[in-house]
Order: C-alpha cells, then structure tokens, then sequence
C-alpha cells in the first residue's frame, strides 16, 4: 500500500485566498487600478447581501458554496467609471448614479469573469470541476440586509475586505461546505496565457455591453423577480 508522507492538504482558506487573488487580479486587469485585500479575514456566521450593491454566484459540482461582492455606491462607481473608461468609454456618457442599470450590467459582469477566473484555477490547480450560476445583482437600501440560503450542509463562511485604487471599500464573503483536498501526487498546473486572458474579458464586455437593457422598467421586474426568488 502506498503510503502518503506529510500530504499537502488544501482546505477553506486555500480556496479563499485563491478567490481572493481572482477578485485582484480580474479587477486590476479590467479598471487598470490597483486593488488589494486585508491581510485578516473574518469567520462569519453567515453571509448576506449589504447596502450599497450586492452581488451573488451559487456554484456546484466538485464542491458548493456561494460568493457574494458587497459594494459601497462609491466602490461601485469607482469600478464601473475604470472599467467604462479602460474600454474607450467617454466620461461624459457614464452613468453617475450606482442605481443605474448599467453599473448593475458592469458589476455582475465583472463578478461573471472573476468566477470563470476563479473556477479555471479549481480546474487547472485542484483536478475537479465547478460549474456557476448567472451571478445575481440587486441595489440594496440601507434598511434591507438579505441572506441568501446556499443549502450547504457544514458551511465555512469568511469574510475579506477589499480596496480599491481610491481606497473605497467592498467584501468578498465566501461559504462552501467544509471539504479538504488532500494531493495525492506532484503535477503541474496548465499555465494561462495572460494575453488570452485579456482577449477573453474583453470580448465578454463587449458582448454584456451589446446585451445591456434599455430601459429602467426592465430593471424594476429583474428585481421583483430577484426579491420574490429570495423569499421578499
């Protein structure tokens, strides 16, 4: 029987850390700014969307969990004018308010690419397979906090905190089932081509951008819909 010395075991903050670099590096990618996260995380409870923008992914597969983005109105803004701007936008056509469909379209856009970027990695780094949802965006009020049931059986929850280039705040909250991957052997991982990457993002903008809604009414029954899904 072959016997496995000192194995290298990845668990909870592994896979938090690894989203947490997707976070960073898809939105320094897309804004052209600097984004970073604390160096402490949180053990939350559980997880919930806040005031100003949350956004929600569930995924499944190899194993489930749910991640959720919460933006302040001036962390929204900030990234959506980045993004806009970085992709030949002129300032004087953004939106400046973080109710407007269209920073809704860019932050659920941009939470769609940090997932791929993020269940990329499971695939190339851990040998499984996660499969996301549409990621959910919802304009929050100060009086409304809502709690998003993933159906985890032992949930490990976390919390990081995020900033941006103006040092406007948002938080990563992350909860999976408790699971551990433990190696068996050493291989290396498919390395991704930075340029592809980018190709890549870009053309997925320019296709949501394509596909963004016209109107505010279209907005209105997104988010019925969204509330009444979420038991509201």
């Amino acid at each position: 029987m072959l016997k496995i010395e000192n194995p290298v075991v990845f668990g909870t903050e592994d896979l938090l850390i690894s989203l947490c670099n997707s976070v960073t590096r898809i939105l320094s990618l897309t804004t052209r700014t600097q984004i970073h996260y604390s160096g402490m995380v949180q053990r939350i409870s559980k997880t919930c969307l806040k005031p100003d923008i949350g956004c929600f992914v569930l995924f499944d597969g190899g194993f489930s969990g749910l991640v959720i983005l919460n933006f302040s109105a001036q962390a929204a803004l900030e990234l959506y004018e980045s993004y806009m701007l970085n992709m030949g936008m002129s300032k004087s056509d953004l939106a400046t308010s973080h109710t407007s469909d269209e920073v809704g379209n860019v932050m659920g856009e941009l939470m769609n690419q940090v997932l791929g970027d993020f269940t990329g990695k499971v695939r190339r780094e851990l040998h499984t397979d996660i499969t996301q949802n549409q990621p959910k965006m919802l304009s929050i009020n100060k009086q409304v906090v809502l709690s998003v049931d993933a159906n985890l059986d032992q949930p490990d929850s976390r919390r990081v905190t995020f900033y941006t280039g103006r040092n406007n705040i948002f938080y990563l909250e992350l909860s999976v089932d408790h699971t551990e991957f433990i190696k068996l052997y050493d291989f290396e991982p498919e390395i991704l081509d930075a340029d592809e990457l980018m190709d890549q993002i870009q053309a997925e903008a320019a296709a949501a951008s394509s596909h963004a809604p016209a109107t505010q009414n279209d907005s209105s029954v997104d988010t019925d819909d969204l509330l009444k899904s979420l038991g509201m």
